[in-house]
């Protein structure tokens, strides 16, 4: 099984939207271990009507839209690494909460679920101003906890300054740039190919 664990630099930086867009042409199931806050509806709710994947169930569904660990302890829950199995697919998106570094409980990160998956990790950024450090801070993150990074994805206007600086001192390919889709739909997703080097990274896997 070929499975790729997407993360962000922050929460609502396009993580759901890259995450359908790779399900809908890398024909991928897809998998959100922790879904913090269901009011107007779940990530993979979302993902499914966006893609029209095989959606696997969550293994944490909390109520609030907090970090998963505040989220946790309002809902009365422990959230324990021990819970994660990766569900069965030829080729899995798995959707991580936030950014790399969010907590899952008071001892636990979004570093540790990655590495007990044995996942490699998308990082998804946006291409305007700031996204250097951001994206750069958290690349350095993940090498640090010995987490393989596949690329980068930005997500905005093109950005080519932004993009050879994040390669330059990330030290890691930008694989995709996708743009803030006006209408976003199955068929928008659909119609905005995957660029030929993120298809050959994929293929490593």
């Amino acid at each position: 099984m070929k499975h790729l664990f997407v993360t962000g630099t922050d929460t609502g930086i396009g993580k759901t939207i890259v995450s359908a867009w790779l399900c809908t042409h890398w024909q991928a199931d897809y998998w959100k271990p922790v879904q913090s806050g269901l009011e107007g509806g779940s990530d993979s709710e979302w993902i499914a009507r966006l893609s029209g994947c095989a959606v696997h169930p969550e293994t944490y569904r909390l109520t609030q839209p907090l970090s998963p660990h505040q989220a946790a302890d309002i809902d009365g829950v422990k959230i324990q690494l021990a819970d994660f199995t990766l569900p069965t697919a030829d080729r899995l998106v798995v959707e991580g909460a936030g950014g790399c570094m969010v907590p899952l409980n008071w001892r636990d990160t979004m570093l540790d679920l990655m590495k007990h998956l044995g996942s490699c990790a998308l990082l998804v950024a946006r291409s305007g101003l700031g996204t250097i450090n951001h994206t750069c801070l958290s690349l350095q993150a993940l090498k640090a906890a010995g987490v393989p990074v596949l690329g980068v994805v930005m997500v905005g206007e093109a950005n080519p300054a932004n993009r050879e600086a994040i390669e330059h001192f990330g030290e890691v390919p930008v694989l995709a740039e996708l743009p803030v889709f006006n209408v976003l739909s199955p068929q928008a997703l659909a119609e905005f190919g995957m660029p030929e080097r993120l298809v050959r990274a994929l293929d490593s896997l």
